[in-house]
């Protein structure tokens, strides 16, 4: 059994809204265990026999037979959350900036948006392995910030998602 974190894209926002006991209850029909909801922005971790990519298509199969809407979802185990998180260079609890990290489950399209991403000015951006890059937003502004206004672009919505750092630490001391 592989311990997993599960990252839904889309989810309670947009006019997509799933409450967590709901999603919980759609999840039991998986094979997977302990499964474990956290916060409302639909991030969730699990243990399976299933492998990342066999557990992210029955996820999203789920979901959209559950919830009737287009669910993408971003796969990561234990251990490779732990060493996306260890080495991020951005602190989790600035004041004046919040870091984020973007998930992908193509490293094609996080190659794309990386290469954008550094056309825009005054944007710090690290890649922290083919599936994730770190971000850096102001506190209060990250919605107007010209890389989090570049990941909601269409094409990214099936193969990404963004979560902030303190999000991801929660994330993986769920699956201690």
């Amino acid at each position: 059994m592989t311990n997993y974190a599960v990252f839904l894209r889309g989810i309670n926002v947009g006019g997509i809204n799933l409450k967590m006991a709901d999603l919980r209850t759609a999840l039991e029909t998986l094979p997977v265990t302990g499964v474990k909801t956290l916060l409302a922005s639909g991030n969730f971790v699990c243990a399976t026999g299933a492998s990342d990519v066999e557990l992210k298509g029955l996820v999203e199969a789920c979901l959209r037979e559950n919830f009737g809407y287009d669910a993408w979802v971003v796969v990561i185990d234990r251990a490779r959350l732990a060493a996306l998180i260890d080495a991020c260079p951005y602190p989790s609890d600035n004041v004046k900036e919040h870091s984020y990290v973007t998930l992908a489950s193509s490293a094609a399209v996080l190659d794309d948006l990386e290469a954008l991403g550094r056309e825009l000015d005054g944007v710090a951006l690290t890649r922290l392995a083919p599936e994730a890059l770190a971000w850096l937003a102001p506190a209060g502004g990250t919605l107007e910030s010209p890389f989090s206004k570049l990941t909601a672009k269409a094409k990214y919505k099936s193969t990404t998602t963004t979560r902030n750092l303190r999000t991801l630490l929660k994330v993986r001391d769920a699956m201690a």
